[in-house]
């Protein structure tokens, strides 16, 4: 089913959602928090606002990685096996949610938000130096990444931050370092589960086409930012990102009146 009866205005408003997103999503991941409540605010059922995302989503993404390649901050046999775990995690994921109540995912949402904030609230700012790693590579491979990836697949706000999450705390990685690593293995459970949805035939694609546009010139200027920009601050903007969203979500659920 297609939207293509949808103002003008409302569809700059998506295009400029997705810029955003793309931006963020580059720099500290969760640009789904902002894209998926903006496709249900537009009328768009749940289930499609989910494939919808993940069509836009995969063009942000794609650029990200493609730059992260291209500027050799991320290595293809870094991350190649990485991947292929993020992959089929995400596929198992985006098919258990065609059998799963949607509203069911808008307390995960809240949850995930406040253990990355406040995780990077409290942490120290790590620096671009290698730790130890606190998890083996099988471990992280096999278990770790495939657990986001089904969690990208089931839903996906926040899996950048997640991941990026996962590279500093399982792999000892620096902040940049692991979001910068944390681009392809986001490509890849974002592929993965846009493949499912387009199969299920859950996908807006003239939204979709149009956001894709916002999405490739958000991550296209936060792929040039994210290795100019000091650790301390992108701590900074996912702590603003994860509150100001489970703020807003608080405001949209009736938690919190005023």
């Amino acid at each position: 089913m297609e939207y293509l009866n949808l103002s003008v205005e409302l569809m700059a408003f998506l295009f400029l959602v997705a810029v955003a997103a793309g931006l963020i999503d580059t720099l500290a991941g969760g640009g789904g928090l902002i894209v998926i409540p903006a496709l249900i605010m537009s009328g768009i059922p749940p289930l499609q606002a989910l494939g919808t995302n993940k069509l836009q989503g995969t063009m942000g993404t794609a650029t990200a990685t493609y730059m992260m390649f291209k500027n050799k901050k991320v290595a293809w046999p870094q991350v190649k096996y990485l991947m292929l775990s993020a992959f089929i995690g995400s596929v198992v994921g985006s098919i258990i949610i065609q059998f799963i109540d949607t509203a069911l995912l808008s307390f995960i949402i809240p949850v995930v938000l406040l253990l990355i904030g406040v995780y990077f609230l409290f942490s120290p700012t790590p620096s671009e130096q290698q730790r130890k790693p606190k998890t083996s590579d099988k471990t992280y491979r096999s278990i770790v990444v495939p657990l986001i990836g089904g969690y990208d697949g089931m839903f996906g706000p926040g899996t950048g931050s997640f991941l990026a999450l996962a590279g500093v705390s399982c792999k000892g990685l620096g902040l940049i370092g692991a979001t910068a690593e944390a681009k392809p293995l986001n490509f890849s459970t974002n592929i993965a589960s846009l493949m499912v949805f387009l199969i299920v035939g859950q996908v807006a694609w003239a939204v979709g086409f149009l956001m894709m546009f916002g999405q490739l010139l958000g991550a296209w200027l936060g792929s040039h930012c994210l290795f100019m920009v000091k650790p301390k601050y992108i701590k900074m903007i996912v702590v603003i990102m994860c509150f100001s969203m489970l703020t807003k979500y608080g405001f949209s659920m009736g938690w919190i009146n005023v």
